[in-house]
């Protein structure tokens, strides 16, 4: 695969976590179980560490490409609460366990991996496609978070992030 192709997918993925990031680094501690929406199923699946938790889970399993195979690392849980939020060091050491697995995967990317169907439950797609579409979760709940500090008149030093960050802050 192209290494210029692979080093813009990556510029853009890795802008889309920095900007989740940012997020939740300025998260004050009197938000962070605020809920961004209300949830008919559980208000904690609203609130803001679980969007972030949501969106990290998810951008790990689709890195993986396998649902049956996937394991989140200790101490996230698959499919189920956990019996109190999870900490902000702990969300962030999750994005940071996504963002070099995300990098990794897209330096390593081959013609056949992109090409390989990836089977959900609810959807198939080939594994570059699912990278996309991925990234545009990462966005989506990045853009949900920082709105949603900004409405809370959250002063922050994010910004709009053109190209993946070279180091993460910490």
């Amino acid at each position: 695969m192209d290494t210029a192709f692979k080093t813009l997918i990556w510029q853009q993925y890795g802008a889309a976590i920095d900007m989740l990031d940012d997020a939740i680094r300025n998260c004050p501690d009197h938000l962070w179980t605020a809920a961004v929406w209300e949830d008919e199923d559980d208000a904690r699946y609203g609130q803001f560490w679980y969007v972030a938790f949501h969106t990290l889970s998810w951008l790990d399993l689709y890195l993986t490409g396998d649902y049956e195979g996937f394991k989140p690392p200790a101490p996230f849980l698959r499919g189920q609460l956990p019996e109190s939020p999870y900490t902000k060091a702990d969300i962030r050491s999750y994005l940071l366990h996504g963002r070099r697995k995300c990098q990794t995967v897209i330096e390593g990317l081959t013609d056949e991996k992109a090409h390989q169907l990836c089977t959900f439950p609810f959807m198939e797609l080939g594994f570059l496609e699912l990278q996309i579409y991925t990234m545009r979760h990462v966005q989506e709940h990045g853009a949900h978070l920082n709105l949603f500090l900004g409405q809370n008149k959250v002063a922050t030093d994010a910004d709009w992030i053109a190209q993946a960050r070279a180091e993460v802050p910490g």
